[in-house]
């Protein structure tokens, strides 16, 4: 059975607190699973959730911010204890190649896994797999950043009253999938067009041309929210986005189910976050993230 949810491994922006992780984000997409930057303390965390680490088939940072990166070192040195069997690809910004390094190698470990290094150059796709393609968009922050998604080939869905209509039955159903035509019946007479689903993972980002691109027309937008409103001017010097931002700019791509995390340390009360995302506007589903909380991607409509 297919399972697409994100399981949410820590919360916090630069600094941990007492009930909030540094960042960790893992989205099981049916038989793949991918890691997004995986902050100090995600091994831990992976623990706790009840992700392995032969659960991870990707690995994609979106900046080598530490709060972003810094458990890069403990989970690859997990996936190498445990003899991950499959491979493994590592993304991230080629401008920081040298941290990556640094971290792929921080200690002596004894290596059994070749992970594959698939460095981000620019915006575009970064994968191609039966299930989704993985693309990229440049985001606006001190460092270079990029922001990831996942979008599901368009598939077709069989409508049985049109099939009826045409007397179309049994292995003939079979047939106009493959082959397109069913003597003078064309397959667009018998099925619609099923929209693939549409994930995004936005981290740390001034409003952008990136961020309307990753978030446009997504079942589920992840996405940072370090400040409240009233320090937008702060989001913007340090190259973040504010709740009221964020839920505007899911708002305006046809979010279904938008998830706000990445928050300062300087807020105590997560519902102000969700109450100014709704005042932005926001009418789908809203999740405010806390730790080693499950969310599943909403089911196609």
């Amino acid at each position: 059975m297919s399972i697409r949810e994100l399981v949410v491994l820590g919360t916090a922006s630069q600094v941990p607190t007492r009930h909030r992780n540094h960042n960790g984000y893992f989205l099981r997409w049916d038989g793949d699973g991918l890691l997004f930057d995986p902050g100090e303390g995600t091994q831990r965390q992976m623990l706790r959730a009840g992700v392995a680490a032969h659960d991870l088939h990707r690995i994609c940072v979106t900046h080598f911010h530490g709060d972003h990166s810094l458990g890069l070192a403990g989970v690859i040195q997990r996936i190498n204890l445990d003899r991950v069997p499959h491979e493994i690809t590592a993304h991230y910004p080629r401008s920081g190649q040298e941290y990556y390094d640094r971290l792929r190698r921080a200690t002596a470990f004894r290596e059994t896994v070749a992970l594959t290094e698939a460095p981000v150059d620019g915006d575009g796709v970064l994968a191609t797999g039966p299930s989704y393609v993985l693309e990229t968009r440049r985001l606006s922050h001190p460092v270079e950043s990029y922001g990831y998604r996942l979008v599901e080939p368009d598939g077709r869905r069989m409508l049985p009253e049109r099939l009826a209509a045409y007397g179309i039955t049994g292995p003939d159903v079979g047939r106009i999938q493959r082959e397109g035509v069913l003597g003078d019946v064309p397959l667009d007479a018998v099925s619609e067009v099923r929209r693939g689903q549409r994930f995004a993972f936005i981290m740390d980002t001034r409003m952008c041309d990136g961020v309307h691109a990753l978030a446009e027309g997504c079942d589920m937008l992840v996405i940072e929210s370090t400040f409240l409103d009233a320090d937008e001017q702060l989001a913007v010097e340090h190259g973040h986005l504010t709740a009221g931002q964020a839920a505007r700019a899911a708002r305006d791509a046809g979010v279904r189910h938008l998830v706000l995390t990445h928050f300062s340390q300087r807020y105590g009360e997560p519902d102000e976050f969700e109450r100014q995302a709704r005042r932005a506007g926001f009418d789908g589903e809203l999740t405010v993230a806390h730790d080693l909380l499950r969310v599943p991607v909403p089911k196609r409509l």
